[in-house]
């Protein structure tokens, strides 16, 4: 719960840029689910250090935002300060010199952006990241990854700043933690810029294969709104195979359905709500575990549910 004292204190500390009631599920990619109590867009690490100093005096909690593509808000919304990261945060560059190659991004920075720049100046080794539709940052937190590689695998350093205010710092790439979908990187910590490592290539091999993994997640994933995967794949299996042995394909919870194309997507439908996709996770979640033994466990972000659903 959250109480207007603390609202009312949290906008005195953090100025006009804070907004009330924004709206937080058009900011995903399910484009559904309620309002953030506050919005604020950080332009710079000075801004996220006045912002965790806010939070920690109001004991308001902090969702930090990417783009939106792993991540499903409650209908009810979130009752704390949402930040997003501005402009100042999607720069990126391409640095050259004798003995390496390599690729800064600022946080905010689509991973698309990131390889279609990396192609335009001959480098290979980050087209993978095309087919990722989330931000630098949000790279970093869960080390994403698709077509044979992940975020680790090129990742030179990154850095963050601590909401909590703890010590910020920069990071090497080894020093992520990176696991599956998972990294040591904290709620609290806003991940800021990253450096990749490329290799110097041809640019039309480079771009050769962002198009071969551009019409490959066209011909074989959903569009519409989704969040990509919702589950993260068992050792040695397929959460979309899994998924559909259980006989979930097209299996539907009032606005939301599994996708007919691929198991693991669930979609939603225009002006849906937030609680049926988190129902319709919870029943094949159900399912699998009871035609397979399988438990799967949701790639999915869930934000403002009063208890797990799981």
């Amino acid at each position: 719960m959250t109480y207007p004292s603390a609202l009312a204190e949290a906008v005195g500390l953090l100025g006009e840029r804070a907004i009330r009631d924004a709206p937080l599920g058009a900011r995903t990619t399910y484009r559904v689910g309620g309002a953030a109590a506050l919005l604020i867009t950080a332009q710079s690490e000075a801004d996220l250090r006045v912002i965790g100093r806010a939070a920690i005096t109001t004991g308001l909690p902090t969702l930090v935002l990417g783009r939106g593509s792993n991540l499903l808000v409650a209908d009810r919304g979130f009752p704390g300060i949402a930040i997003s990261l501005g402009e100042a945060f999607s720069a990126v560059e391409v640095e050259v010199d004798v003995e390496r190659v390599t690729v800064t991004a600022g946080a905010a920075a689509p991973l698309p952006t990131v390889a279609r720049v990396s192609a335009a100046a001959s480098l290979v080794g980050l087209e993978w990241a095309v087919g990722i539709p989330g931000s630098v940052g949000g790279a970093i937190r869960m080390n994403a990854g698709g077509h044979g590689a992940e975020t680790v695998d090129c990742l030179d350093a990154w850095a963050f700043v601590d909401l909590h205010g703890g010590a910020d710092g920069e990071r090497a790439g080894a020093e992520l933690g990176a696991g599956y979908r998972s990294s040591v990187v904290r709620s609290h910590d806003v991940v800021t810029w990253a450096r990749f490592r490329a290799e110097r290539g041809r640019r039309e091999d480079a771009e050769a294969t962002i198009a071969e993994i551009v019409r490959w997640r066209r011909e074989h994933q959903p569009g519409g709104q989704n969040a990509g995967s919702v589950f993260t794949n068992p050792p040695g299996d397929s959460a979309g195979r899994l998924i559909d042995a259980a006989g979930c394909k097209g299996l539907r919870i009032g606005s939301a359905e599994v996708s007919s194309r691929h198991a693991n997507f669930i979609q939603a439908d225009p002006a849906g709500r937030a609680s049926d996709v988190a129902a319709l996770i919870a029943e094949v979640r159900r399912r699998v575990s009871d035609a397979t033994g399988v438990t799967l466990e949701p790639e999915l972000r869930l934000v403002g549910f009063d208890e797990v659903i799981m």
